[in-house]
């Protein structure tokens, strides 16, 4: 059976990973930080035994090093850090960015992906797939802002994508393949309600992509149907 650890599982696009991927029969090691204000998620896990909740805040330095001591010698197939945020939308303009909450948006969003690699490649080593997804979006792309804005958002996923591309040749001697992935515009509290795609449609994309990432794909960032997103 396939293992998958998804950090972010109890909402989102997260939580509706572990479901599908719980459905298709695969391991789910689903990480959140408050298990007991998940009630969605342990109720999937409750009628489903390949799902297991895991009390992670990826922030912790003490949770990673407790849960990574558990899962030793564990092979994890798919590492996927869904965990992040946006920031306040309304902080985000010239003029209204401030140092505190960026630097919050910088540690979850670029800092807590690095940190779920380094712990936890040695158990992506083990595994028949060797994968390491991280949750980008076009929104850090360079060549495809035209609007501006979004200062705290664009920057932290612009950073999340060189962190990816750098991991992608650090752990090539691994055989890892670290990929960049980009939901799509998703009705979710993060995307609003005017997303494009439902949480469903997401996920399936993701899950397609994933499906069909080699290790020629390590270091690229894959929009929603599986093209690259240029830098």
């Amino acid at each position: 059976m396939p293992t998958i650890m998804i950090t972010g599982a109890n909402r989102g696009i997260g939580l509706e990973l572990v479901r599908q991927y719980a459905a298709d029969g695969w391991e789910v090691l689903a990480c959140c930080r408050s298990p007991e204000n998940a009630p969605e998620l342990k109720q999937l896990a409750a009628a489903n035994g390949n799902i297991s909740v895991h009390l992670l805040d990826v922030t912790n330095a003490q949770q990673r090093k407790v849960l990574a001591a558990q899962l030793k010698g564990k092979p994890i197939d798919i590492l996927f850090n869904s965990a992040g945020v946006s920031g306040s939308w309304s902080a985000q303009g010239f003029g209204h960015c401030q140092a505190e909450e960026w630097l919050d948006v910088l540690h979850i969003n670029v800092v807590t992906p690095m940190l779920m690699m380094q712990d936890f490649a040695a158990n992506v080593a083990l595994s028949e797939r060797k994968i390491i997804a991280n949750m980008s979006s076009k929104m850090g792309s360079i060549a495809d802002n035209t609007s501006g804005g979004s200062y705290l958002y664009r920057s932290s996923k612009a950073a999340l994508n060189m962190v990816n591309k750098s991991a992608a040749h650090d752990l090539a001697r691994k055989g890892i393949s670290v990929v960049l992935l980009h939901p799509g515009w998703v009705r979710t509290d993060m995307g609003g309600p005017n997303g494009e795609l439902s949480v469903e449609e997401s996920v399936t994309a993701l899950k397609r992509n994933l499906a069909n990432v080699t290790f020629a794909d390590s270091g690229r960032l894959l929009d929603i149907d599986g093209s690259t997103i240029p830098w």
